[in-house]
């Protein structure tokens, strides 16, 4: 059984070695236990903030085996419509390929018409050809050019 959450703090542990667990994000987490006070620090923000949705896939051993974040932004453009941004999307190596991410998006893009969002959208490292592949079978298109800049 899959089943589909509000993030908890005791969550946290899992989180980061799901966010780890690939080579661009074993670069940049740091999994210790006990966890990063850093981490404890972000999800504090997120909780309290109510235009964030930190959320967990847990499988039928009640396992914590993907997360991602929500973000419900509001705007201006296209007459004050809403948009959900979808961002730290993992699943577990094991899951990957079985439909399990495939409903976690679905997921999320249900929370956000929820939320009354027009728009869903979300942003994926370059290097991860397949995970864009897998956003594009999902119906996303990149019909924009991201840019960051680090601070």
């Amino acid at each position: 059984m899959r089943r589909f959450r509000l993030a908890r703090q005791s969550d946290l542990a899992a989180i980061v070695r799901l966010l780890a667990d690939d080579d661009l994000g074993g670069a940049r987490e740091i999994v210790t236990d006990p966890v990063d006070a850093r981490y404890l620090s972000a999800f504090a923000a997120i909780e309290a903030d109510a235009n964030q949705l930190l959320a967990v896939a847990s499988d039928a051993a009640d396992r914590v085996v993907g997360c991602l974040q929500l973000s419900f932004l509001p705007g201006l453009s296209r007459t004050g419509m809403w948009r959900g941004q979808i961002e730290s999307v993992r699943v577990a190596s094991d899951l990957r390929g079985s439909g399990f991410g495939s409903e976690f998006i679905a997921w999320a893009i249900a929370q956000c018409v929820e939320r009354g969002c027009g728009l869903v959208q979300l942003t994926s490292d370059k290097t991860r050809a397949d995970s864009i592949r897998f956003y594009e079978k999902l119906g996303f298109v990149a019909s924009h050019e991201g840019l960051k800049r680090s601070l």
